[in-house]
């Protein structure tokens, strides 16, 4: 059992976790949600669409302009506080690697500290004890925060992967985060070349039969551009191809861009799974 804020979800079921970016300099959308407005719209058109989770994200991952604790708390706390109010039922991630962010945020009403660098403050997981949140704890290759990979190398990736992030998950529960509050991230892209983040997405089910549920965040990253040879807004079905396998072999939250092409795609893998009837089932029985 998976539990989130308010929410549990049972072992096959998918959570789908829409990004927001509070940022003026995202990869993907160049700061459309940088103002609250937008933003806000995000929000409602997500949760329409069947995103249970919201994670908000103040700093860039890749390089770019110093943003600075104070900056990013400015960017996500009142925001985090006023979707709280407008969406009491969602599920509020906020996607940092600072103990200070993570900490103002937890007070304003989040519920799960999204940490894509892998621990590089161990003091979060402090925070997310102490808040009693949830904390996805991900494998970075032990890279710095808003860097990029180069040359990187790996006897075992996977092993690797399984190594610090299940490491991570233990000393989270070990400070007191709620077990069922805890997810696992292979981290694609991060500390990783495509050819990592690939092998990563095939054997995800070693991820999987560890136990912890594991969370994937695939939407749009450069793996699949350079797999394909396409651009961001060229990257989509690519996208959502690595989402039918990943959903396949078991990953259960999906961190995306585009909310209900992404549900429709794990819907489709667990009906032919057996994990979950379809919506409607009237051919041949008329």
């Amino acid at each position: 059992m998976l539990r989130l804020g308010k929410r549990e979800f049972g072992p096959h079921e998918p959570v789908i976790m829409a990004i927001v970016n509070r940022t003026p300099d995202s990869f993907y959308d160049q700061g459309a949600t940088f103002r609250d407005e937008p933003a806000l719209a995000r929000v409602e058109q997500a949760v329409a669409d069947g995103a249970a989770i919201i994670d908000i994200g103040g700093v860039k991952a890749g390089p770019g302009e110093e943003v600075t604790a104070a900056e990013e708390a400015r960017r996500t706390v009142g925001f985090v506080a006023e979707v709280r109010r407008r969406f009491p039922e969602v599920i509020i991630s906020v996607d940092t690697w600072r103990h200070e962010v993570g900490e103002a945020v937890c007070e304003a009403g989040a519920d799960l500290l999204n940490d894509a660098w892998g621990g590089v403050d161990p003091r979060l997981a402090e925070v997310a004890a102490r808040y009693r949140v949830g904390l996805v704890c991900t494998h970075a290759g032990g890279t710095e925060p808003r860097t990029r990979p180069h040359r990187v190398e790996y006897d075992d990736v996977m092993a690797d992967v399984l190594r610090v992030t299940v490491g991570l998950a233990e000393r989270a529960v070990a400070l007191g985060v709620p077990r069922e509050s805890v997810m696992i991230d292979p981290g694609h892209d991060f500390g990783k070349n495509t050819r990592h983040s690939l092998e990563a997405t095939r054997r995800l089910g070693e991820m999987v039969a560890t136990g912890w549920p594991v969370l994937v965040s695939l939407s749009n990253k450069d793996f699949v551009g350079e797999t394909l040879d396409k651009p961001v807004k060229e990257r989509v079905v690519g996208t959502l191809a690595t989402t039918a396998v990943s959903a396949w072999l078991g990953a259960q939250v999906y961190r995306v861009h585009e909310v209900a092409e992404t549900r429709q795609v794990v819907e489709m893998v667990g009906a032919i799974a057996g994990w979950h009837e379809p919506a409607v089932a009237r051919r041949g029985l008329a």
